[in-house]
């Protein structure tokens, strides 16, 4: 027996026998770390066994998988119907943004349809977690709890208990005596990974794996992690304001457009099922700097408030930050502005801010944006009854997008009566006019 040292890249796995800056594989710097792994030299080949092949039919792949339903219908929009019976599934979010809180209510309704529900936990203890869900008004005595880290020793405690249901809290302070790193190492999360989705596959038990992010936002670990687990749910938002949004980045049974939106509460995450009134609700009416647009999460429009400032810088650099908005869109949208509607930003600093804590990506709240920025540099306010639909071009003219006639109809539902879209105004210059 020997012991072979090797350098693996915590982006895409990729596995070099020394250390390198730059993986050349996936060219992200700075990602290789260390990992050692015992092998032992074989003589000869190991001989193995074929297995009999099937045919792909139709009839086999339309049989339709046992999913087991939730009482949230958000987060069964999100998993395209519910759990899906031998899936492993990887939750991850910023620390305190409500995983642990999801989850339990999570196992509190599956227990509710007579299942064994194990949930195990390595960070906290049976105190915290029984406290947790005494405050949530959650009935502790049907659900089983395990503290441990070790992962064979889950394992077998999953195999003796043989539960319908597995959460492990977390997946990064998992480690194994067969692997010489510590937890929270490439090998032992990829290990603990593959050990836990074997058992899933061969039980046809769901498992819930929660992981922990960087200060990126991006998952702790390797990125193979991703690769190995059918679906891939972020629990997003700002611990300052209420509301939640679970996003999946990936989905090998539902789709991965759909997002489900919650309130944080005393009793946990309750459901919003009027997210465009939630996201309005307290705004000013005839405020300056302050927009409607409408953006398209899946297959649900959403009404949304973007607010922008616009101030003389007192530095000769100006200033351009943005929350809940990318900071070189809105430095694009900017540069139109200034082309073709004529407008002298070069010395204002400018601040957009997306209200409710939301991440917009849509193309179709760019003219919502830049109509927000030029309400404040103008000092003219946006009547309270019309909404901004419609993609900014770099030649300032606006294009159409798409499902133009869902996001209308859920602006006119709200009671807006002016909404304005790329067939309305056809460039930059006549929506800026028309303030």
């Amino acid at each position: 027996m020997k012991t072979k040292t090797s350098f693996t890249c915590s982006e895409c796995g990729y596995i070099s026998p020394k250390w390198v800056g730059k993986c050349p594989n996936c060219e992200a710097w700075n990602t290789f770390s260390e990992t050692a792994k015992e092998t032992s030299r074989i003589k000869g080949r190991v001989r193995v066994e074929p297995k009999d092949v099937k045919k792909l039919t139709i009839k086999e792949s339309s049989k339709s998988a046992k999913r087991i339903p939730l009482t949230m219908e958000e987060a069964n929009r999100v998993l395209g119907g519910g759990i899906l019976e031998g899936s492993i599934t990887l939750l991850t979010g910023e620390p305190g943004i409500g995983k642990s809180t999801l989850t339990i209510q999570i196992c509190d309704q599956i227990a509710a349809l007579d299942k064994k529900v194990l949930y195990i936990s390595g960070e906290e203890s049976q105190h915290q977690i029984a406290g947790r869900a005494k405050r949530l008004g959650i009935d502790t005595d049907k659900l089983l709890f395990l503290a441990e880290t070790n992962s064979e020793t889950i394992l077998e405690s999953i195999k003796k208990e043989k539960p319908d249901f597995v959460v492990i809290d977390s997946v990064q302070v998992l480690f194994s005596h067969d692997i010489q790193s510590t937890s929270g190492s490439i090998s032992q999360v990829r290990y603990a990974a593959e050990l836990f989705m074997e058992f899933a596959k061969t039980t046809n038990t769901p498992v819930v794996l929660i992981g922990h992010v960087t200060k990126d936002g991006n998952l702790a670990g390797p990125r193979v992690l991703e690769h190995l687990v059918d679906t891939v749910l972020y629990l997003e938002g700002d611990r300052f304001h209420q509301f939640r949004i679970l996003r999946s980045q990936k989905n090998r049974f539902g789709s991965t457009n759909e997002i489900g939106i919650f309130e944080m509460g005393e009793k946990g995450l309750v459901e919003v099922s009027n997210p465009s009134a939630q996201f309005l609700e307290g705004r000013k009416e005839h405020a300056i700097g302050s927009a409607i647009t409408v953006t398209l999460e899946g297959t649900r429009p959403i009404l949304i408030e973007v607010q922008a400032l616009a101030n003389i810088t007192p530095f000769g650099y100006p200033k351009r930050t943005a929350t809940g908005y990318d900071v070189n869109r809105m430095q694009l949208l900017i540069s139109v502005l200034q082309k073709y509607a004529k407008t002298n930003l070069s010395n204002q600093d400018i601040f957009v801010n997306v209200v409710g804590g939301m991440k917009i990506k849509d193309p179709s709240c760019d003219l919502g944006v830049l109509m927000a920025i030029a309400s404040s540099f103008l000092q003219k306010t946006i009547p309270s009854d019309t909404c901004y639909i419609g993609e900014v071009g770099l030649s300032g003219e606006i294009r159409a997008v798409s499902q133009l006639d869902k996001r209308v109809k859920e602006a006119k539902k709200l009671g807006f009566k002016n909404v304005v879209t790329p067939a309305q105004v056809k460039d930059i210059v006549s929506a800026v006019r028309a303030l």
